[in-house]
């Protein structure tokens, strides 16, 4: 008995032994298994290849690579059979916290991972590579997710290797990426797959797109949003019941299918989701509910669907007894609100959106959420704010109801207690006060009203709102102070109003608050110290208001969370801040403090933002040389440091790297010098490279064609000089070139003519020669052609008449030879009112843009209202031959200036068709014959030179000739009589003008030649009684010519008195 207790004792030490050596061993190599070597090499080569501006990768240190985050291995093995890598690149909110990867040369580090059984790469940049096709030999991968991570080509056929695959996403949003696919085929290899998603994949041109269907049974779920796909590919000639057996989610929106449904989708007895959207059906909606009664969310937006389906005959309401949301929105249902919607009771959310309705909204006590938005409804009572008692959500936005938000009517039984948590009604017209029974509504946590005609103040009642969260009340005509705000505030919107007094102090209380907008109002006074208190504070927008007083650190003090910061415009607002201060903040995205001023120099808190992209600080009082620091920051989008007095060179400039993004870099009218960097010529993003108005120097390099996206490129007004190189006409997408006011010279590259999207060429005031080239009539987008001052020889070319967008043409002041081409009436621009030209994108910096013209004979500088003036100057050149008749077609010409010419002839009888004529030169010519009696019709005319010609006979008058009084308009014409010149005609008339004479000469021919019969005897009866007496009479000549000097010597006595006494006056 002893023994076998003693051998009992033994195998419970052993098992002791033996499990603590296990449990031992295995907590050894759990502790000290680290992942392979090589694979550690391969993660921090991709580490190293990829720009990492957010630390995603930033515990990637030490040799436990299974220890980074993103990074799992196998307890067993060490492999690294995980890699979670999801970025947010895709997503649009501007504030949102960022997170991604970029680049484009990393992925292939990734083969050496053989073992990954999940990698997701989604939501990162990686620039339009090609996905790899080593992807294919992962053999064990079963999830694999690289949506929205911009990558683009055909789709690696290679995939289908991965047999053990269950999750495939290779979708995208908004085209995120541009992949395509030339076959299919291989997906029929993937016969696990449960969750496959291709959406906006370009499957147009792809073969076997059926086997999608019908290959791959173990699908649940199935996008093919947005794949060019047709009715061909359904693959309607297959036998139904294999087609998806097993599908609960489909989605087919957004393709170009019609017609009639397949027969398979009535054997889709599991399916719960179906998007059918844009596709042009030829069914009731509700025939597809019968089909398929699993349905518990439809979508069938802008499928083509009119009021006839909607028939209570056809609703077979226990076939709808799953469905709980249902979009039929951008469909034509018109006029009535069915009410064949009533007997779905399961219905929780309804989108009746841009479906024409106009009539009552009837209550819905299952429905939680309406959308009614873009409608016909007139009266806001026809929605039934009042009366949906049991909604959650209710979106009436942009409809033209066009009166007062009333609140509810006596004799409407109102809701004992009002479920409604959101109400947007923004964008429909209403006016009036905001009705203080809003202030009922109190569990409401989201109020849009912005983009309507709200008057009046804000209603106390909004105080009662303890719940609310978001108030949008943005771009109204609100007035009065800003009310003090209660609750649970987190957006503030209140911007583009006619708000006054100063900013509450009281907004330090809002502690959950994440954005203030109060852009666009009349505030005053200072910022409040208690703003700084908001340590959720994302956005802060006070720009364009008239506050004033001093920004100190303490306004930022607790603004740990802020990416968004713009004081803009207002211009007695004055930041002083030292420069050894260390903001709170480290993920400042946009400042925009343009038009402040901006003490101690460049802001130096700024070189700790390191996720900056718009910096704005434009006419901000900021001297001196840029900060070296600068050179570092990562701004991509957006730089504007003009109208400063910065100085030295622009070397500081931040670093641009070839997948840089930025849109805007504006140093204009500052006081840089030296040459242009070779890094600003690197990038090609840039939408607009502005350094017009400095003191730069040297040439311009051939590295310039690396701009080849650019838009807007502005040299204006420097030291610039040399040849224009060839590699500008690479610049395919250039719209604006303003070299203007530079020294630069020789003939333009023939290459230029290949900038066929220009719109604005500016060149004037340089020392270009040569002729102005006949490919210059490739620009047929010419709106603005300016050559003002250089030395171009030769005739103006008639291409230049193909320009017919062309509403400025400046030539002035070169040595243009030949004739005026007569085709120059084909510039329809010039012949007919159009459209103001509009460019959203840029509009703000497009209306601060100058062109020169003289018009009146002043240099006039235009900016806003540039693309209003329709102008022609040839003046100062060498031109020759006539005024073609056909200039005077251009009705919608205001400024015409041919002065300073050798132009000949007669002015042509028909300019008075010129309606449009403001201002009007033919000065300094050799022009004949009379003043057209029709420039009398020139209605707006208020400047006019035709000084120093050889015109004749009498001026003009009437209409508004009579206010043009200044006799120099006409000076060196000797034969011109009339007011305001101080010669009269005698009483004789002009001679008539060609026309007439040619209209009348038959009529009047015997009247004409007795008429001049009577002119010669008179003549010669007159002259020769009068001088053949003083031939004969000595003593009569004398005494006339005494009586001549006698008068001659009093007249010379009285003018030289008159003159003596001006003098002695002047001296007094």
């Amino acid at each position: 008995m002893g023994n076998q207790w003693v051998f009992g004792l033994h195998l419970v030490f052993l098992s002791m032994f033996l499990v603590s050596t296990k449990y031992t061993c295995l907590g050894a190599q759990n502790s000290t298994s680290s992942c392979h070597e090589r694979e550690r090499l391969a993660l921090l080569k991709f580490k190293q290849s990829v720009i990492d501006n957010f630390e995603m990768l930033s515990s990637w240190v030490g040799i436990d690579c299974c220890s980074w985050k993103g990074v799992r291995c196998d307890g067993a093995t060490g492999r690294v059979v995980s890699l979670h890598l999801r970025g947010n690149y895709y997503e649009e909110d501007y504030l949102k916290e960022d997170y991604y990867l970029e680049g484009d040369k990393g992925n292939s580090y990734l083969a050496e991972l053989r073992h990954l059984q999940h990698l997701d790469l989604s939501g990162n940049n990686f620039y339009g590579s090609q996905i790899p096709k080593f992807i294919g030999s992962f053999k064990q991968l079963s999830y694999l997710n690289l949506s929205n991570a911009y990558f683009s080509g055909i789709i690696p056929p290679h995939i289908g290797n991965l047999s053990n695959l269950k999750v495939l996403d290779l979708g995208s949003i908004a085209l995120r990426q541009m992949l395509t696919a030339d076959d299919m085929a291989w997906v029929s290899s993937l016969s696990s797959l449960e969750h496959f998603d291709l959406s906006d994949v370009d499957l147009y041109q792809a073969n076997n797109v059926d086997m999608v269907f019908y290959m791959i049974p173990s699908l649940t779920y199935l996008s093919l949003r947005g794949c060019e796909l047709s009715n061909a590919d359904l693959g309607l000639h297959l036998n139904s019941s294999k087609i998806l057996p097993n599908i609960e989610h489909l989605d087919l929106s957004s393709n170009s299918f019609e017609g009639q449904l397949p027969h398979f989708f009535q054997n889709l007895t599991s399916l719960t989701f179906l998007d059918l959207s844009y596709y042009n059906l030829s069914l009731a909606w509700n025939s597809l509910l019968n089909m398929v009664p699993s349905l518990s969310e439809l979508h069938l937006s802008e499928c083509g669907l009119h009021n006839a389906p909607f028939s209570p005959t056809s609703l077979n309401s226990s076939a709808h007894s799953n469905l709980q949301h249902l979009d039929l929105s951008y469909n034509s249902i018109e006029g009535r609100f069915p009410s064949e919607f009533m007997n779905i009771t399961s219905l929780k959310v309804l989108d009746l959106s841009a479906t024409r309705l106009n009539s009552s909204i009837p209550v819905m006590p299952n429905l939680l959420k309406l959308d009614v938005s873009e409608n016909n409804f007139e009266h806001i009572e026809l929605v039934g704010i009042w009366r949906q008692c049991h909604l959650k959500e209710l979106i009436i936005s942009r409809n033209h109801f066009g009166g007062e938000m009333i609140g509810p009517s006596s004799n409407t039984s109102e809701c004992s207690h009002c479920a409604l948590e959101v109400l947007e009604a923004h964008g429909s017209a209403l006016n009036g006060s905001i009705p203080e029974s809003i202030g009922n509504l109190n569990n409401l946590r989201v109020l849009s009203l912005f983009s309507n005609n709200f008057t009046g103040s804000i209603p106390k009642a909004l105080e009662r709102l303890t719940s609310l969260e978001v108030l949008y009340l943005s771009i109204n005509k609100l007035t009065g102070p800003i009310p003090t705000f209660l609750g649970k505030l987190t957006i503030l919107g209140l911007s583009n109003n006619q708000f006054s007094g100063s900013i509450p102090e009281s907004f330090g209380r809002l502690t959950g608050l994440t954005r203030l907008s109060l852009q666009s109002n009349l505030l005053t006074g200072p910022i409040p110290v208690s703003v700084g208190q908001l340590s959720k504070l994302i956005k802060l927008d006070v720009s364009n208001n008239s506050l004033e007083g001093v920004v100190l650190e303490a306004h930022f003090a607790n603004l740990s969370m802020l990416k968004y910061l713009d004081t803009t415009a207002n211009h007695k607002l004055i930041f002083n801040i030292s420069h050894e201060w260390i903001p709170p903040f480290i993920q400042l995205k946009t400042v925009r403090l343009s038009s402040c001023k901006i003490e101690n120099g460049f802001p130096e808190w700024l070189q700790n933002q390191r996720r900056l992209q718009v910096l704005e600080l434009s006419n901000a009082s900021l001297y001196g040389p840029l900060p070296t620091w600068l050179r570092n920051m990562p701004m991509q989008d957006y730089l504007d440091l003009s109208h400063n007095k910065l100085t030295g060179s622009l070397i500081n400039l931040p670093f641009i790297s070839e997948y840089s993004t930025r849109r805007y870099l504006l140093l204009q009218d500052n006081l840089f010098n030296g040459f242009i960097p070779w890094s600003i010529f690197k990038n090609r993003w840039f939408d607009i490279l502005d350094v017009s108005g400095n003191q730069l120097s040297r040439n311009i390099p051939d590295c310039v064609e690396n701009l080849r996206d650019t838009k807007m490129l502005m040299l204006s007004s420097n030291r610039l000089f040399g040849v224009l190189p060839s590699s500008l006409g690479k610049l395919r997408y250039l719209k604006w070139l303003k070299l203007n006011d530079n020294n630069f010279n020789g003939q333009l590259p023939r290459d230029f003519g290949n900038l066929r999207e220009l719109e604005i060429l500016d060149l004037g005031n340089n020392e270009f020669s040569g002729n102005i080239p006949k490919w210059i009539g490739n620009f047929t987008e010419l709106r603005i052609l300016r050559l003002h001052k250089n030395n171009f020889t030769g005739g103006i070319p008639q291409s230049l008449c193909r320009c017919s967008n062309l509403h400025i043409l400046d030539v002035a002041h070169n040595n243009l030879t030949g004739s005026i081409p007569h085709c120059f009436g084909e510039l329809s621009r010039m012949n007919e009112s159009r459209e103001v030209y509009s460019d959203p994108e840029h509009e703000e910096y497009i209306n601060a843009m100058n062109v020169i013209q003289v018009i009146k004979g002043t240099a006039l500088d235009y900016t806003t209202t540039k693309d209003l003036v329709v102008n022609m100057d040839l003046s100062s050149n060498k031109l020759t031959g006539e005024i073609p008749p056909e200039i005077t077609a251009l009705a919608s010409l205001m400024g015409l200036n041919l002065s300073h010419n050798h132009l000949s002839g007669s002015i042509p009888d028909s300019i008075g068709n010129m309606k449009a004529l403001n201002s009007l030169d033919f000065s300094d010519n050799q022009l004949t014959g009379t003043i057209p009696p029709s420039m009398a019709a020139l209605n707006f005319l208020s400047w006019m030179n035709l000084s120093h010609n050889k015109l004749s006979g009498r001026i003009p008058t009437g209409n508004q000739l009579q206010t043009l009084t200044d006799p120099s308009m006409y000076a060196g014409n000797r034969d011109l009589c009339g007011a305001p010149m101080p010669n009269n005609c005698s009483n004789h008339e002009n001679p008539p003008a060609t026309t007439s004479k040619n209209k009348h000469k038959n009529a009047n021919g015997p009247k004409n030649v007795w008429f001049y019969l009577d002119i010669t005897c008179g003549f010669a009866t007159g002259f020769w009684g009068i001088i053949g007496v003083l031939a004969f009479k000595k003593q009569w000549r004398r005494k006339l010519f005494m009586i001549a000097e006698v008068t001659m010597d009093k007249v010379y006595v009285a003018v030289a008195v008159k003159i003596s006494k001006v003098k002695r006056g002047r001296e007094a």
